[in-house]
């Protein structure tokens, strides 16, 4: 115990180096610790390593050796932070696992980390960059997805990286500049944003941005993370700034403005303690379920007026030059109005249709 190995790293303890000396003494233990003025089991445990080198022991050390006292302290530092070292390198090693089922290329590509090669640099720096001490902590389902583990295809990798993800969008929120919060500054935006539904995201991408955080929204759009299953996030930072997050993860046009309706009606239910993440798994709490139907609820009705959608829903022609027509008359993009009737069963996915639809390359 007075020597600590792993790999190429040693550490010796104060008591690795008291041996010799009590033998060069020519002397008993028993002795050497009368000598020193202290028991034979404080000493015992010293030389063992079990007990760490006291400022008492280390100056009697040096009365009785003609030392300086800096030496048995500075051995027992050296020690200390070596055992350290070790404990960290084994820690980096057994965090190797983690870090096969998680994408580093994708924090690579966001630069927020370097592109290193090996495996235990990789490890030091997601964990400085998620603010994690192991990646356990990532496993634990409540962290900040609220997974509940009883789900059979909830695995440990989609509960990692849906965890890492939503950090990195919480990083990235929270260092984006934005004024305070105006939640009613906010819905008089909302025709303009929608609006944007018949424009090239490169067309209107800039001024969307622009437009959350003058109201207190840091708005933050990041690629899909593999194996996480994560959609988007809502978090308040305080009463002054919100983080609203979504990805890429499905290009689809109409997927993109119902998501993004979607976490808009998250921010204006103003959950200020929570973090509201919105992902696959059906299997929610209630509280939570009610807070997913709302959002969906405010979503679909606003991006399609809810009377309006029954009309053309009545006329029961889903045509091409029907779904372009109303589009046209309630001014938004044909696709979402495909994508809705897909959702609503009232049109297959493999109608025809989908030529209405258009796919993204949105990733900020």
């Amino acid at each position: 115990m007075n020597k600590v190995e792993y790999k190429e790293l040693i550490a010796f303890h104060p008591g690795y180096y008291l041996i010799d000396i009590i033998e060069d003494m020519g002397i008993t233990q028993d002795e050497f610790a009368k000598r020193l003025g202290t028991t034979g089991k404080n000493l015992s445990d010293l030389v063992r390593g079990k007990i760490k080198l006291s400022d008492e022991i280390a100056l009697k050390l040096s009365i009785m050796l003609g030392t300086s006292v800096e030496v048995w302290l500075n051995l027992q530092k050296t020690y200390t932070e070596k055992v350290l070292e070790i404990q960290r390198r084994r820690a980096t090693d057994n965090e190797i696992q983690y870090i096969k089922l998680i994408d580093y290329g994708f924090f690579v590509a966001l630069n927020v980390v370097p592109d290193v090669k090996k495996s235990e640099e990789k490890v030091e720096e997601l964990l400085k960059y998620l603010k994690i001490s192991s990646f356990d902590v990532l496993k634990q389902p409540d962290f900040l997805v609220n997974y509940r583990i009883a789900i059979s295809d909830v695995q440990e990798k989609n509960i990692i990286n849906s965890n890492a993800w939503v950090q990195t969008a919480l990083n990235i929120g929270r260092s984006s500049k934005t004024a305070p919060l105006d939640l009613k500054k906010l819905r008089t935006y909302l025709p303009e944003i929608r609006s944007m539904t018949l424009k090239d995201p490169e067309e209107y991408m800039e001024r969307l941005v622009e437009i959350f955080a003058s109201c207190g929204v840091a708005f933050v759009l990041l690629p899909h993370l593999k194996n996480s299953g994560v959609n988007g996030a809502v978090k308040w930072i305080d009463k002054q700034k919100v983080i609203m997050a979504l990805n890429d993860r499905r290009k689809y046009a109409d997927t993109f403005w119902f998501s993004l309706f979607h976490e808009i009606g998250h921010v204006f239910q103003q959950k200020v303690a929570m973090l509201i993440v919105n992902r696959d798994f059906k299997d929610m709490d209630d509280a939570n379920k009610k807070l997913e139907e709302d959002a969906d609820d405010f979503a679909q009705n606003y991006l399609i007026p809810s009377e309006k959608y029954i009309g053309f829903i009545g006329r029961n022609d889903f045509s091409e030059a029907a779904i372009v027509r109303f589009a046209k008359e309630i001014n938004i993009h044909p696709g979402i109005l495909v994508g809705r009737l897909q959702k609503d069963d009232r049109i297959g996915y493999n109608s025809g249709l989908n030529g209405l639809k258009v796919k993204y390359n949105i990733v900020c």
